[in-house]
């Protein structure tokens, strides 16, 4: 059934011309359509995402989104050069270093949009 079928991230958001900005700017993904003022896909490597507009955005707790990198320090250190600022958790198994936590053969960064969803990036230790 759907194991086949690609999926599609969706984020809410409560300001649809703000989160463009930073999802094409500061993350670099690439607008592919929109739908007037509700909602705009944008690319992420093969895959899609979609931000839409909403009351509720940002009252998600847990993590939304994640992209596997091949050199998570260079990409904290591009995206800290584009004001992202980075969140620290304590997490059993994991020790931070810098923004970076890393543990279990992983390293993690995890973020947060304008609208505060939580998102992070991932690479191998």
């Amino acid at each position: 059934m759907l194991g086949t079928r690609n999926a599609v991230a969706n984020l809410a958001t409560k300001d649809l011309d703000k989160a463009r900005l930073f999802f094409t700017g500061t993350l670099g993904l690439e607008e592919v359509s929109h739908e007037g003022d509700e909602l705009i896909t944008l690319a992420s490597g093969d895959s899609n995402i979609n931000v839409y507009r909403s009351d509720y955005a940002g009252t998600n707790k847990a993590t939304a989104v994640t992209w596997e990198v091949d050199d998570i320090d260079a990409e904290v250190a591009a995206l800290k050069a584009k004001g992202v600022t980075f969140e620290h958790y304590d997490m059993e198994g994991l020790t931070r270093e810098g923004d970076v936590h890393v543990g279990g053969g992983m390293k993690i960064a995890w973020f947060k949009d304008p609208d505060g969803n939580i998102l992070n990036i991932v690479g191998s230790d």
